[in-house]
């Protein structure tokens, strides 16, 4: 919102996974039978009130012809109407200090880092709190090389790495051990997954890199640096 960029369906994932995982069934299955309305339950000082995301919403039915409308008016309620008084608010302020025009050259992820700064991140603490699944195991050349990769980094890239697979460029006061997603704590964690010839992608809320058997060094770091550049364009985070 403060970029002036559209909020997506996935925007969902990393702040409500349960909402996220409804309206995910909704777009890959036929909403008919769960008699849905264009109408959205909010509590508002303990108080339920039923907002319509469209005129008439209480009256208009989801079907499997206007369910994408749906998720989308959804999608902009939760992230965009429901609080857009305090952001007018905040974005005016922020206006003030920075022009339009100068925040519009940066993406998501640069703003992130731009606000809450780098922290050092210790190498060595986020490998020692890292899980491996799908064949993958520390000894495993693929794992070796990613660390390598990691350590060939500056800090500033870690700390994009670290964005790209968990959300956030920050790591827990305590370290890498107390990482929570958003269903609880939830340690980084590398899987096997794919071709040599497909880009990695992340799960942001699971804080999973799902990572392809590169066969070296060079092509990882490039496939790596890659996916995480392109984060925004291509549909490697969900």
């Amino acid at each position: 919102m403060m970029l002036g960029k559209k909020i997506t369906l996935f925007d969902m994932e990393s702040v409500d996974n349960a909402y996220y995982n409804s309206l995910i069934y909704i777009k890959d299955n036929d909403p008919e039978d769960l008699e849905l309305t264009f109408a959205v339950d909010d509590c508002v000082f303990g108080e339920t009130q039923t907002i319509e995301l469209i005129e008439n919403g209480r009256e208009v039915r989801v079907t499997e012809a206007n369910k994408e409308e749906y998720i989308e008016a959804v999608v902009n309620w939760r992230f965009v109407k429901r609080v857009e008084k305090q952001m007018e608010q905040i974005l005016r302020g922020l206006h003030e200090v920075v022009p339009t025009n100068l925040l519009r050259i940066f993406d998501a992820n640069e703003m992130e880092l731009l606000m809450c700064g780098l922290q050092k991140i210790d190498v060595k603490d986020w490998k020692a709190h890292t899980v491996y699944k799908g064949g993958y195991g520390p000894s495993s050349q693929v794992i070796h090389n990613f660390w390598k990769c990691i350590l060939s980094f500056d800090n500033e890239m870690r700390a994009r790495v670290l964005q790209f697979v968990s959300g956030t460029s920050r790591v827990p006061m305590n370290g890498f051990r107390e990482l929570y997603g958003s269903n609880g704590p939830q340690k980084f964690t590398i899987e096997r997954w794919g071709s040599s010839d497909m880009l990695p992608r992340a799960h942001t809320c699971f804080n999973r890199l799902d990572l392809p058997p590169y066969q070296t060094f060079s092509e990882l770091k490039q496939k790596l640096c890659t996916a995480i550049e392109n984060s925004e364009i291509f549909s490697g985070v969900d």
